[in-house]
């Protein structure tokens, strides 16, 4: 294999000279430079990456930690990341926590054992003490997606909230009015983040969400099954469910079609997260789109910016609604406040109200569903 005194030998040049092109200085003359290169692709050429790295102080690799690599959300941010760094001149070693916060501390530990450059972090819970050892020893260290409150790193996230208001404002404008959510874990930004939303959303409209409409996941599809499950057992179950994220959606789903349930004319559902193959299912899922590819790159430049030893500032991208035929209407929430024959019970004055209306909004047993009560009863 050649090395880089043949290159030098074969160019008529020294190897300093070499060295200078290779690393792309400006002080070698144009005549020079194309010599050399001429020389490493004849004689096929590839620089040590380890000495390199030994010299100048970089390797030239980012580390990437994401939260569950069966994920399609995480899977295209990963992907995403890999070509804005690959553009940028490096290379990116993907770490999968399978939302295990050890594995996830397992994977830091051996990223920084390798001398990366720099490294993108999805948390999987808000604590971990080697995240925190890597902040302050001054490590290059950029949150994506999900982030540790408190401590002072550049994340890059979208926000769901507005996303969340149309979402309900769909719901309850379709008809639907005891809305459930299949929830993260509460130890992440995103799962205590989009149950509030959502709590907030449906408050702004009047609606409580009862305890009993709450389901706790872990953004895994088994988790969503058995949120699902719980809520169809109840004695009155909810007529729409948003799952916060899309695994949890699918399990979700397996659990209503196990009872012979139909969506979205029995039961509602939604998700956190758009994937490409949810306009394959039956029905196409309503969900809340991420700007999956510019939340990967934008994280990309802003950890190229934290290894040039600069500060930039968060990044926050806005998520959007994407309304499909699984809530069982394919228009968007109008813009207009609507009038009293559309909104919800708790949205009217109670001189609008119809008397079986006037009772409190929260679901009882005064606001049955015949349909999925009827449909889960047959054989």
């Amino acid at each position: 294999m050649a090395g880089i005194k043949d290159v030098a030998a074969e160019a008529g040049v020294s190897v300093a000279t070499v060295s200078r092109v290779l690393n792309d200085h400006p002080s070698v003359s144009p005549a020079s430079r194309a010599r050399v290169l001429a020389a490493v692709s004849a004689l096929g050429y590839r620089p040590n990456a380890v000495a390199r790295s030994l010299r100048t102080d970089q390797t030239r690799t980012l580390g990437l930690v994401i939260s569950d690599v069966l994920n399609p959300y995480f899977t295209s941010l990963a992907r995403a990341v890999e070509e804005e760094a690959r553009t940028l001149g490096y290379s990116v070693i993907i770490g999968n926590a399978d939302e295990r916060p050890e594995l996830q501390d397992h994977h830091v530990r051996t990223l920084l054992d390798r001398r990366i450059d720099g490294l993108l972090v999805s948390p999987t819970d808000r604590g971990s003490p080697l995240i925190l050892d890597a902040v302050r020893a001054a490590t290059p260290l950029v949150f994506v997606d999900r982030w540790i409150p408190g401590v002072e790193v550049p994340v890059v996230r979208s926000d769901g909230r507005a996303a969340v208001r149309d979402l309900v404002a769909h719901l309850l404008r379709i008809g639907h009015r005891r809305l459930a959510i299949i929830a993260g874990p509460a130890t992440t930004t995103t799962g205590s983040e989009r149950v509030d939303a959502f709590r907030t959303a449906l408050a702004e409209h009047g609606v409580a969400l009862p305890d009993a409409y709450i389901g706790q996941g872990d953004f895994q599809a088994e988790s969503g099954r058995r949120a699902a499950e719980r809520f169809l057992d109840l004695p009155e179950p909810p007529d729409a469910v948003f799952a916060a994220d899309n695994l949890m959606a699918l399990g979700a789903l397996d659990a209503i079609r196990a009872r012979g349930l139909n969506v979205p004319d029995d039961i509602a559902l939604a998700a956190f997260d758009d994937i490409p193959w949810f306009v394959h299912t039956d029905p196409p899922i309503t969900a809340i789109a991420q700007p999956t590819d510019e939340l990967g790159r934008a994280a990309v430049r802003a950890l190229a910016e934290r290894i040039a030893g600069r500060v930039p500032p968060s990044v926050t991208l806005p998520a959007r609604l994407v309304v499909r035929r699984s809530c069982g209407a394919l228009s968007p929430p109008a813009a207009r406040r609507p009038d009293s024959s559309e909104r919800a019970p708790s949205e009217r004055a109670p001189s609008e109200r119809a008397p079986a209306e006037r009772g409190p909004s929260a679901p009882g047993p005064s606001a049955p569903n015949p349909s999925v009560r009827t449909r889960r009863s047959d054989p």
